[in-house]
């Protein structure tokens, strides 16, 4: 299995490429502009083709190819809070970047929280994380000592709770009793910036430590 990961325009969010070469399979987590184009060589190299597209939430910037990237009947996975963001991004309107449009993209399978996905043949446990947004998740890949963490906390930081749906005292509820109690020595792969662990941000996140 590997994993491979993208900062992509127009602000620096995060998408990541899961891949099982031996099964000719890969998974998509978050879908910023230009993901398709930066996927699709190492998708034809390792002779692998996408099976889902996996949305950490529902903000504009990690879901403007997610149209596209269905179009190639890549079945979409979002919390059912954030679908409407998805299916109606003109929600987002008064947020994105001037000149910048997100065409909607139909959500194919509802998440809660709580489920344990197959992907890839492995095990991955959704965990719900509001706070940052009403549907955020983070998809943990145990075999692989990993959670994809969306936007809920950065390395050294937290979301932005400002946006509709958000909240400081949900997102710090969200990071204590969801991420912190992952294993210390699991690996966060945060929306945008570089990777932290959980053990880490336990120790020195400034907004919400022990």
């Amino acid at each position: 299995m590997e994993l491979r990961y993208f900062e992509l325009p127009p602000i620096g969010t995060n998408a990541y490429l899961l891949i099982a070469p031996e099964r000719g399979e890969a998974a998509l987590f978050d879908a910023p502009l230009e993901v398709t184009t930066s996927i699709a060589p190492i998708l034809e190299k390792r002779g692998c083709r996408l099976t889902g597209l996996y949305l950490t939430h529902g903000h504009w910037d990690h879901t403007l190819e997610a149209a596209e990237v269905r179009r190639g009947e890549v079945p979409v996975y979002c919390h059912v809070a954030d679908r409407g963001l998805v299916e109606d991004p003109s929600q987002m309107a008064d947020f994105l970047l001037p000149g910048l449009g997100v065409e909607p993209a139909q959500v194919d399978v509802e998440l809660q929280g709580g489920e344990v996905l197959e992907i890839l043949g492995e095990a991955v446990e959704v965990r719900f994380v509001p706070g940052h947004s009403p549907g955020s998740v983070l998809f943990y890949l145990r075999d692989q000592g990993a959670a994809i963490s969306g936007d809920t906390i950065f390395r050294g930081g937290v979301g932005r709770t400002d946006l509709p749906g958000g909240g400081f005292e949900i997102l710090e509820g969200s990071i204590r009793q969801r991420i912190y109690t992952l294993p210390q020595d699991t690996i966060l792969y945060p929306g945008h910036g570089p990777s932290t662990t959980v053990e880490q941000e336990r120790r020195s996140n400034p907004f919400v430590h022990d």
